[in-house]
């Protein structure tokens, strides 16, 4: 067996990419996007049948910048509309970043959302909600939470944001594990094996810390910088792979042991953490990697919209 095929007896495998025939040729349970891959996917010829489709529903708008926003949401929601033609499970598709910190914008945002993939015939069971793990996106899932409509908790990087998206009540979160190892070789001006990987220990402390205290929300690591950090979490509920690296994945035929389990972690003396406000904010103040990484997701998240936005006004 490949150590891909190994992994996903272990794991659930989800395509990290806006790519249709990349996810056609990994066949994975999920797949997941975000504003960085849609851009880089339509750009490409291929993909140009769904531009149009989504300039012409836009174009129904009153003024122009109302057709704007309408064209990229429906833009999101046609690569999600083809790729649940292909995964049997669900597609995360990504509230826009810019509304990181609005709360009320990112409720209207995602129940948007979701009635586009509802008018198109496709149950909010099939779909994650994915907004960035601040403060506000916290909230925004807990109340999305309560209407049946399901949250992928994105750019997370600490413990304190892993628990408040728990207590939120969230389906999902994605720790981002190659960006927390780039932040660490920069800092200490050095490179670490897969398994001194910091981000490697930073998703193996939220999963113990999830198993130990019984918390239902999914685990689904992300981010990867090599093969050697996905291996070190085997067995992790999900993992979402960029195509090149589900490639090497299926090209290795060596052992994937099982390196995360809950029965290991109900054996810890992790103590539970109970979190308001204050305390997450203090916990990211004292967490320098968390904060700069995550207002640096945003930032580049937004960019890559913005990009997408004059891509489309040029072609308007």
């Amino acid at each position: 067996m490949s150590a891909l095929d190994q992994l996903r007896a272990l794991t659930t495998i989800v395509a990290d990419t806006g790519e249709i025939g990349e996810i056609k040729k990994y066949q994975p349970t999920d797949a997941t996007t975000n504003p960085s891959l849609i851009l880089a996917a339509s750009g490409k010829e291929d993909y140009q049948h769904l531009i149009r489709e989504a300039i012409s529903c836009g174009k129904k708008q009153a003024t122009s910048e109302e057709a704007l926003e309408a064209i990229i949401d429906k833009l999101f929601i046609n690569f999600g509309l083809e790729i649940l033609k292909i995964v049997p499970g669900r597609v995360s598709t990504e509230v826009d970043a810019r509304l990181s910190f609005d709360y009320e914008k990112s409720l209207v945002k995602a129940r948007h959302l979701i009635s586009l993939y509802e008018q198109a015939g496709i149950s909010r069971d099939r779909v994650l909600i994915k907004l960035a793990s601040t403060w506000e996106g916290m909230r925004a899932a807990a109340d999305l939470e309560k209407e049946g409509i399901h949250c992928n908790m994105t750019l997370m990087f600490s413990l304190a944001q892993a628990i408040g998206c728990a207590q939120a009540g969230a389906t999902l979160i994605s720790p981002f594990v190659g960006r927390i190892l780039e932040w660490y070789k920069k800092d200490q001006a050095r490179d670490f094996s897969p398994q001194e990987d910091p981000g490697v220990h930073s998703v193996q402390e939220i999963y113990n810390y999830y198993k130990k205290m019984g918390i239902k929300t999914q685990i689904m690591a992300a981010s990867f910088r090599n093969v050697g950090e996905i291996l070190e979490l085997a067995g992790c509920d999900l993992i979402t792979i960029a195509p090149k690296f589900l490639n090497e994945l299926q090209t290795l035929d060596s052992p994937v042991p099982r390196k995360l389990s809950p029965e290991a972690a109900k054996t810890l003396t992790t103590k539970k953490i109970d979190l308001d406000e204050k305390t997450y904010r203090w916990m990211m103040c004292n967490n320098p990697m968390a904060s700069q990484k995550l207002d640096e997701g945003i930032v580049n998240f937004a960019k890559d919209i913005i990009k997408l936005e004059q891509l489309i006004t040029k072609m308007l």
